[in-house]
């Protein structure tokens, strides 16, 4: 989680100058709290948040009037009813595809090549989403075409944050990306990175690719960062915060 301390989360230019900071802290006291952390100590709601201790309970007691936060016996805090009405209004509402096509597109105008987003079903990956690059020759894969999971950058990424063993998916964890060079289909070349979601509970992998003759592995590896940041853009919409609330469950493993 990104720590601030209280004067930081006051003045930092990332929330923009028509943001209200009172507001902006109590934010990042929701956010404080995840699934594997559901009641929190104020000392801890303060370590999160980087906000000092009077301050983390002014603003928990004015969410609590309003049914955002709740204060057990003990004193430590919880998510209220009002926070999972939202958190239920979301849901109802979410559309994946408005989430995912735009990230895909933008990454299609960064890079020139066409993007996928994949997900995993048993024991294959599923093309979800894709956006066709510009290029005249370029690599077609049709949506909802279900491809091993062991061949190619997309499958194994997703294979390699499921904590598969085995020293490759060591390294793609130690990296954050998969190159491929010609390994499920002759000719084609693709760089994939690990899209997370609620909880930083991984939901697929996000790739772009094209012919060889235009991404060489030395092409691939100077496109690697833009995939891997629109990975992280795309985890980061789809856990519903521009901010990582919480670790992974499994340390070993990498997140944006």
């Amino acid at each position: 989680m990104n720590r601030k301390s209280d004067t930081q989360v006051a003045s930092t230019g990332d929330e923009g100058p028509s943001a209200v900071i009172a507001v902006t802290r109590a934010l990042r006291v929701l956010e404080a709290f995840g699934v594997n952390d559901p009641h929190l100590s104020l000392a801890e709601l303060s370590r999160r948040t980087g906000i000092h201790k009077t301050t983390v309970l002014r603003l928990a007691r004015t969410l609590a009037a309003d049914n955002y936060l709740v204060q057990k016996e003990d004193g430590n805090w919880r998510l209220g009813r009002a926070a999972g009405w939202l958190g239920a209004c979301y849901q109802a509402t979410f559309n994946v595809q408005e989430v995912v096509e735009p990230v895909l597109r933008e990454l299609t105008i960064r890079t020139g090549e066409s993007a996928s987003f994949y997900i995993r079903e048993g024991q294959q990956r599923t093309c979800l989403l894709r956006v066709e690059g510009p290029q005249a020759i370029r690599h077609h894969v049709r949506i909802g075409a279900a491809l091993p999971l062991d061949s190619g950058s997309p499958g194994r990424v997703i294979l390699a944050f499921s904590g598969e063993p085995g020293e490759p998916y060591e390294m793609i964890r130690r990296r954050g990306f998969h190159l491929s060079l010609g390994e499920r289909e002759p000719e084609v070349s693709s760089v994939s990175a690990p899209v997370f979601g609620l909880h930083w509970r991984l939901l697929g992998s996000m790739c772009i690719s094209g012919p060889t003759s235009r991404l060489s592995e030395a092409r691939l590896l100077e496109l690697a960062q833009t995939v891997v940041d629109a990975a992280n853009k795309l985890s980061y919409a789809m856990a519903g915060s521009q901010r990582p609330a919480m670790q992974l469950e499994k340390p070993s493993t990498w997140h944006p």
